[in-house]
């Protein structure tokens, strides 16, 4: 881990939100942890593969990434971002733009360095 794993944290966040707007399957697929549990906006649960799918379909397009706010805790090799801003796009073309809270779980290696493994969303 890096020295200040915090850091280290607050970049993979900024890493997935600018793979997220790219729509950049390859970055996500090393972002995501295989074991990805997702709660998405309508309660349903997601995984890894429904995510990659999405991007790789064009299915999801993002237009804005706004951040207002992310804060990070690291505790040993788990750590949690809380992400509150903007977001922007079309899924199955229709048109959104929310204001979201991300909670997010990642879990760090020393082979993939930190990696997404649980999500939830809902409205702020």
């Amino acid at each position: 881990m890096a020295t200040d794993p915090t850091a280290d944290l607050r970049a993979a966040e900024h890493r997935l939100q600018a793979a997220q707007l790219a729509a950049d399957a390859g970055a996500l697929d090393h972002l995501l942890d295989d074991r990805l549990v997702f709660t998405g906006p309508d309660g349903r649960l997601y995984g890894k593969s429904d995510d990659l799918e999405l991007q790789r379909s064009g299915r999801q397009r993002l237009t804005r990434v706004d951040e207002e706010d992310l804060a990070v805790l690291v505790v040993g090799t788990t750590g949690l971002t809380w992400f509150l801003g903007t977001l922007a796009g079309s899924v199955d073309g229709a048109e959104f733009t929310a204001r979201l809270r991300y909670t997010r779980t990642w879990v760090h290696t020393p082979d993939h360095g930190w990696r997404l493994v649980a999500a939830h969303v809902g409205p702020a």
